[in-house]
């Protein structure tokens, strides 16, 4: 076995692509300031405990966990930064009113979420704690499709849905938690067969409803039908119209928006709404998110709280590259005036680089490169491969000895 050889779905990211996904990166942050997002960055690994406090089981099976040397306690890598952004706002802001926070880093899971995902996302969110309305709600949803037509992805299918629906039909029937965690499961995989055998030792009305969550997916239709046939609940009936009005509060952006009410993604620490967002041709949720109310409880303050986040390597892979510009090449030469023309190309973003004596020009030909040259007393950049001027070739840097 060769020792230079990753990890599976782990995965170095070269030059290309390194750019590329700094450049969302910075253009994406530059978005969350400017609506008021303060920019925190937790660290990698914290004890275990912290980590996945009010997050769940499935965040817990995706953390890598190792001791700590110094302590002889867990530590866990982080496997999702929206708990220690929760954990920031109640432990260590601990502001009154709202707080807006936004981070972007690596996280490490234990096991791909899909076979073309990677162990390590490097994750980009937004999360508002404080504000318990659809306000706020409507705010992380519209800041996320914002982002996404910022990094140039278009065509974006936003799917809503609300675990108050099935929170409720459990606790009406009182289904044990074994057998919610199989029907979380079966309505995940839309696998009707599975729902119904599941159900079937429940009333009627129960049955019903939960083989018919998988079915409820499209547009004002699926509502319709929702609001038709599911138990007449106060908080169904609250959820159902929750979806309705954030919906019409997104109708100016033109997405295409569907209700999916079998989408329990993040059931285990989310509340209320919860929305992803799709686009053709990608078989994953490019974004998504929802509300978290009173996560950071076991951190001493119960918020309601809610949020988004994205992998930065699966943004890069669809948004389109920018065209940049071909780099330009500066010959090595001891003069004032390059120095000072070199400075103010670099200071409008132009990548320039010294061809180092010996071997600079030769192995930068033919890859398209712009070139500084001298000519009619200044210095000027030439698209072509031009020769170094007379000038020039005196005033080179010696090359250095083998």
């Amino acid at each position: 076995m060769r020792n230079w050889l990753l990890p599976e779905f782990i995965e170095d990211i070269l030059p290309a692509e390194a750019q590329h996904i700094e450049q969302l990166r910075r253009t994406v942050l530059d978005l969350f300031r400017v609506h008021g997002y303060e920019l925190v960055m937790p660290p990698l690994l914290e004890y275990v405990e912290s980590l996945l406090t009010g997050a769940g089981h499935d965040l817990d099976l995706k953390t890598f966990k190792l001791v700590d040397q110094l302590s002889g306690r867990l530590l866990g890598l982080r496997a999702d930064i929206t708990p220690q952004a929760a954990r920031i706002d109640a432990h260590l802001l601990n502001r009154p009113g709202i707080t807006r926070l936004c981070y972007a880093g690596s996280i490490v899971h234990t096991l791909p979420s899909g076979l073309t995902r990677t162990r390590e996302p490097l994750q980009i969110g937004a999360e508002l704690f404080g504000h318990a309305g659809l306000e706020s709600d409507v705010e992380i949803q519209r800041l996320m499709l914002e982002a996404l037509r910022t990094a140039g992805i278009v065509n974006v299918h936003l799917d809503l849905g609300h675990v108050a629906v099935f929170r409720s039909l459990v606790r009406h029937a009182a289904i044990p938690p074994a057998v919610e965690a199989e029907l979380f499961r079966a309505l995940q995989a839309k696998d009707i067969p599975a729902v119904r055998g599941l159900a079937a030792p429940f009333a009627r009305e129960i049955r019903q409803a939960l083989a018919l969550l998988p079915e409820l997916y499209g547009g004002a239709e699926a509502l319709a039908r929702a609001e038709k046939s599911l138990p007449a609940f106060s908080d169904i009936a609250a959820a159902l119209s929750d979806l309705r009005a954030v919906a019409g509060r997104l109708a100016d952006l033109r997405v295409t928006c569907c209700f999916d009410l079998a989408e329990l993604r993040g059931y285990q620490y989310q509340n209320a709404l919860v929305f992803a967002a799709y686009v053709d041709g990608w078989p994953n949720a490019i974004a998504q998110g929802g509300r978290y109310d009173d996560v950071g409880k076991a951190f001493g303050r119960a918020r309601p709280a809610t949020g988004f986040s994205m992998d930065l390597r699966e943004l890069a892979a669809i948004a389109p590259r920018p065209q940049s510009r071909a780099p330009i090449r500066a010959p090595c030469v001891d003069d004032a005036a390059l120095n000072e023309a070199i400075a103010m190309l670099r200071a409008q973003g132009e990548i320039v680089f010294i061809d180092l004596p010996g071997q600079g020009a030769e192995r930068s030909a033919g890859l398209g490169h712009r070139q500084l040259v001298f000519q009619d007393g200044r210095w000027h950049v030439d698209g072509g491969e031009s020769a170094i001027s007379n000038r020039q070739r005196t005033n080179e840097c010696p090359e250095t000895s083998s």
